[in-house]
């Protein structure tokens, strides 16, 4: 008879919960962020600055993938529920909460304190100098490290949404328009002729681009005329023309979930907390205020400043003027950044697209009234997991109209694609289609269209 002689007598499981790929990823992760602590205290100067930057960044970007790469592909393919409910990082737990308050004051002191960062600021010198030949700024630093955690994050959301083509496509959309669109094309255009643009922002969500203040004034000033009223005409073309025909054949998707940074932040960065946003009617009754009311903001302060720039009246100087600080103050700073953002782990990672975002209400308008893309549901099909509402990172209740067969044509929609991803069942479907086939066809408890709707789609197709 054999005897098997343990070799450990404690209660808790000897094997570590990580593999070794996994404990690298990390151990370099580590060491990549405790450089970028050390340069808060300017311990690197002269011919070492570069150097540890190169060394720095390199061991951020190659330890973040190593992690998040093992992390997904000792899986298999599909999405794991796995403690994502449970997992203090991800319900709201103590490593949430000190993450959300890192985030938080982070944001603050990039607002409102950039000096104490003076350091840190300094060691991507070299960087900026090589790619805009002037030195770093805070802006900078902050673009730089929000390009990174989109390229890192994109990587492993790709590894991780991997049996979805769907997902794989449009993340490498948010990477390409992140870092070529949105960090490389500015910054090089800003060394070769002065002036830095950011073709993916556009007026309403980048709103200083048609307020008559000094960003449009430069661009007029610029010895590169043309250039610049390319930009200015593209900002107008953008908005008023791409923005509503896009939305009319794509959806907001097109804009909210392929190319614009915010979500391409909350769809990288921000994926860990996805379910985390509020599915209740009070949520909502919240979102459909807030978010118009932004709109009318936006619209009112730039129609004021164009009055005041065009009249010169003095009435309207003061008056206008702090308008366009409130707003910038309110909505440029507060919501987008440090609550958008910084509440990523309590909050969901959607609440400055949801709540705040006047772009996302001028496409949403246009997608629920005229536009030929929904989310079709096959309701015979739900089991009523809840997957689709818990994952929905707009805080829609798919299941509610999964369960009823119901297309879903939210204005909040941003197209993401996760709650079909996520379905265990094929329930859900993006779709383009005819806008006179948007109709919301009832579910009987057999899955059967009611006879009245079916004879309808029928004298349709006759």
């Amino acid at each position: 008879m054999s005897v098997t002689i343990r070799e450990s007598h404690s209660i808790v499981p000897p094997d570590p919960k990580l593999d070794k790929w996994e404990r690298l990823g990390l151990l370099i992760l580590g060491i990549g962020l405790a450089l970028l602590f050390g340069s808060l205290f300017n311990i690197y100067n002269g011919n070492l600055k570069p150097v540890m930057l190169v060394v720095t960044m390199i061991a951020i970007f190659a330890g973040g993938l190593i992690y998040g790469l093992r992390t997904h592909l000792i899986k298999k393919p599909g999405i794991q529920n796995n403690n994502i409910m449970t997992a203090s990082v991800s319900s709201r737990g103590a490593i949430g909460w000190m993450i959300g308050v890192i985030l938080t004051t982070l944001y603050c002191i990039y607002y409102w304190k950039a000096d104490w960062l003076s350091g840190m600021t300094q060691l991507f010198d070299p960087l900026s100098q090589a790619i805009r030949n002037k030195p770093s700024d805070q802006w900078f630093m902050y673009g730089t490290f929000y390009t990174m955690g989109v390229l890192i994050m994109g990587v492993k959301a790709i590894a991780k949404y991997r049996h979805s083509r769907y997902q794989t496509i449009r993340t490498s959309s948010i990477v390409f328009f992140q870092l070529i669109m949105a960090y490389t094309l500015p910054y090089f255009m800003s060394r070769l002729y002065n002036l830095e643009y950011y073709p993916t922002y556009f007026w309403p969500l980048s709103y200083k681009v048609l307020f008559p203040g000094e960003e449009v004034k430069t661009l007029l000033a610029s010895k590169h005329e043309i250039l610049a009223m390319c930009m200015l005409g593209w900002s107008l073309i953008a908005t008023f023309i791409a923005t509503p025909f896009l939305t009319y054949f794509l959806g907001k998707r097109w804009y909210c979930s392929w190319v614009c940074g915010c979500g391409g932040l909350a769809n990288t960065v921000g994926d860990s907390w996805r379910q985390l946003s509020s599915k209740t009617v009070k949520a909502w009754k919240y979102e459909r205020v807030t978010i118009y009311s932004v709109l009318i903001f936006v619209i009112v302060t730039t129609g004021l400043l164009w009055v005041f720039h065009v009249t010169q009246a003095e009435s309207l100087k003061g008056f206008s003027g702090g308008l366009a600080k409130v707003y910038g103050f309110l909505i440029g700073s507060i919501m987008s950044g440090v609550i958008g953002t910084g509440f990523y782990p309590l909050l969901g990672t959607r609440i400055w697209c949801r709540f705040a975002c006047p772009m996302a209400a001028i496409l949403g308008i246009v997608q629920r009234f005229k536009s030929r893309f929904r989310i079709t549901t096959n309701g015979g099909q739900c089991i009523s997991c809840g997957n689709c509402s818990t994952y929905c990172e707009m805080g829609i209740d798919v299941r509610w109209y999964a369960q009823r067969g119901q297309d879903i044509k939210r204005a909040s929609c941003v197209g993401c694609g996760i709650c079909s991803a996520v379905c265990p069942r094929g329930v859900l479907s993006l779709e383009n289609g005819p806008t006179d086939q948007r109709e919301e066809y009832q579910i009987d408890l057999l899955g059967g269209m009611k006879a009245r709707q079916l004879e309808q789609k029928t004298n349709q197709t006759k």
